[in-house]
């Protein structure tokens, strides 16, 4: 009898283990089978979205070319300008966030009809919102012709002041705003250059000089909006300003050609998908027009730099440390940041990436020698000013908003 017992208990472990082990096997397989799916949809994704940034360069471009046949230096909006011309693109406003100033020109045959496009110009430009601008915009509504992917997160850009409440004290009057245009436009300030584009025609303009405090203004216009995500995400509030501030001078429209988008330049390929993912647990690309609302742009620019201080910079032990290497990646990403300190180890490419390593090193040296070893050994130039500049802002912001 305990013989039976015996077999019978090996056999239904017999059964039980081969059970299990089917069992893992199919999990294994069905666990594949998911990859592999994500695979080929992660494929097509980028794909779409490769295809979606190709049609949009070449609406771009075509855009740039039509404005070449009218104007010898044929502007386009940068991080720190927001370029914008009217539907015939004979007028364009150049709003300059480093210099301060606005820039109005136009091709005009007549000084009378150069005045007047000039005015009408400045006077909406100084009173425009956000909103507005992205949907009157030429090479906008040309962009928004372009079939986005279906996986593609998008969203309209919410209405705040751009310049208005820079150049007024308060909401301003119709008659406020033709006062203000009336002084700032006149034969005295009206200045002319030949224009070999198009016959019978000079090149009228006049340039408008912000207030002294301008920047400071636009800061304000956020002040809110970052200081609810700098406490969400445990950052320091001069940082996300000083961030911002280097970025794109507070321009609600700055972009550049990475592309990179709105106020803390949100590249959609790598920072905006980590952010998203890391904010929403999705996998997801957004589009320019999602990243110039500022909610959104500081909504993912903050969680990104959380990302990087508190995720992939984690093992750095000096907090100031890790604050200038976040400033670091911010700007040329922690691989490059990673390289600066790995290079001299003999390592492969795929090593002198790994930010363990380098961490390693890091945490050997003090705060000031990490800081001099990143302007020294950084690849490029760029990222050793932009730390610089960013440390050096951080300390103004904190005199003006604290921590």
């Amino acid at each position: 009898m305990l013989r039976y017992i015996l077999w019978i208990s090996v056999l239904t472990w017999t059964l039980s283990a081969q059970t299990a082990a089917e069992f893992k096997q199919e999990q294994m397989q069905g666990f594949d089978e998911q990859k592999q799916a994500f695979g080929i949809y992660k494929n097509a994704q980028e794909k779409a979205f490769a295809s979606y940034q190709e049609s949009q360069m070449k609406a771009y471009k075509q855009y740039k070319k039509e404005v070449g046949a009218l104007w010898e230096d044929p502007k386009m909006s940068t991080n720190k300008t927001w370029v914008t011309y009217t539907p015939e693109k004979k007028t364009r406003v150049d709003v300059d966030f480093s210099k301060e100033t606005i820039s109005v020109e136009t091709i005009a045959t007549s000084p009378q009809e150069a005045k007047s496009k000039l005015k009408l110009a400045l006077a909406k430009i100084v009173v425009i919102d956000t909103k507005t601008a992205q949907e009157t915009d030429p090479l906008e509504k040309e962009l928004a012709k372009i079939e986005k992917p279906k996986d593609i997160i998008d969203a309209q850009v919410k209405a705040e002041p751009i310049l208005s409440n820079v150049l007024f004290n308060t909401p301003p009057s119709k008659e406020t705003v033709l006062d203000y245009v009336d002084e700032k436009v006149s034969d005295e300030t009206i200045l002319e250059s030949s224009s070999s584009k198009i016959p019978h025609t000079k090149v009228y303009s006049v340039l408008v000089q912000m207030p002294p405090d301008a920047m400071l203004k636009r800061s304000q216009t956020y002040y809110d909006e970052i200081k609810k995500h700098a406490i969400k995400h445990t950052l320091p509030l001069p940082l996300v300003f000083a961030i911002m501030h280097s970025e794109s001078n507070f321009n609600p429209r700055a972009t550049s050609h990475i592309p990179a988008f709105g106020l803390m330049q949100i590249v959609p390929k790598s920072a905006g998908i980590d952010a998203y993912n890391f904010l929403y647990n999705e996998k997801k690309l957004v589009t320019g027009s999602y990243l110039y609302d500022s909610t959104n742009n500081i909504t993912l620019g903050t969680a990104y730099l959380h990302i990087l201080y508190y995720k992939y910079l984690k093992t750095i032990k000096d907090p100031d440390s890790r604050l200038y290497c976040a400033i670091a990646a911010y700007n040329t990403g922690a691989g490059n940041v990673a390289w600066a300190f790995n290079k001299n180890k003999n390592l492969d490419y795929k090593n002198t990436m790994d930010i363990k390593n380098a961490q390693e090193e890091i945490n050997t040296l003090t705060s000031d020698e990490v800081y001099e070893k990143l302007l020294a050994d950084l690849k490029y130039n760029e990222p050793k000013e932009y730390l610089k500049i960013v440390s050096k802002r951080m300390s103004a912001y904190h005199k003006v908003y604290g921590n």
